[in-house]
């Protein structure tokens, strides 16, 4: 599944869904967005508690990174 050959061939998983790699997705979930920046689940958690937070979308109770604003954010910041 490498360069999203799985988005070109329609590869499913065992439940049925299409698998798409996490680093081609507009919104990872916050294990995604820990395996996609090696950031801990709890750091990111705490980072996207807040408000004033860009790169969060929230759908329900469900929160979602953005993961383009992400890499802003990262580019931009010494250490989190």
């Amino acid at each position: 599944m490498e360069n999203g050959e799985a988005v070109l061939t329609g590869e499913r998983e065992a439940a049925g869904r299409l698998q798409i790699p996490f680093w081609l997705k507009s919104n990872l979930t916050v294990d995604e967005a820990a395996a996609y920046s090696g950031i801990g689940r709890n750091k990111i958690r705490e980072l996207t508690d807040s408000e004033s937070c860009s790169f969060v979308l929230w759908v329900g109770n469900k929160r979602l990174i953005k993961r383009r604003m992400l890499d802003e954010f990262l580019d931009n910041m010494y250490s989190v």
